[in-house]
């Protein structure tokens, strides 16, 4: 599995358990991944509602490019974030925070109708869990 596999517009369901603050966090919205060039542009937008805040806009934007070996994912500045690896855990050191994720894509080999991203973010600044659920939308 490809990220030319899943290129198209998605619903995007996010659910964010901020063990910091003890809130859950909960972004609707959009990804659209698009061949740019030779990679694929990653673009994600929509509305993050918490408790007792007024709604606020979110988004951002990956670069997701090919290397040898395989696929990798870069921050929209270039850096790396992490190899394109649906199904196995990936990490990301930041700071002294760590990001543990991964990519599962629904086992369909033509045309996925679903995907999820989830990130385990730990350390001293950031203590949360991001599960996204991303449906295939119509264009």
């Amino acid at each position: 599995m490809t990220p030319l596999d899943l290129l198209g517009p998605w619903h995007l369901a996010r659910e964010i358990d901020d063990r910091h603050t003890g809130q859950r966090l909960r972004v609707d919205g959009t990804t659209r991944l698009t061949v740019v060039g030779e990679e694929v542009g990653w673009a994600e937008s929509g509305l993050l509602t918490r408790p007792g805040a007024a709604p606020a806009r979110v988004s951002r934007r990956l670069r997701v490019v090919r290397r040898e070996g395989g696929w990798w994912v870069l921050f929209e500045d270039g850096r790396d974030f992490h190899p394109w690896r649906p199904g196995g855990w990936v990490e990301h050191p930041c700071g002294a925070d760590h990001y543990r994720g991964r990519i599962l894509v629904d086992p369909l080999p033509v045309h996925p109708v679903t995907w999820q991203v989830t990130w385990q973010v730990t350390g001293p600044a950031k203590d949360y869990t991001a599960h996204s659920v991303l449906s295939r939308a119509v264009d």
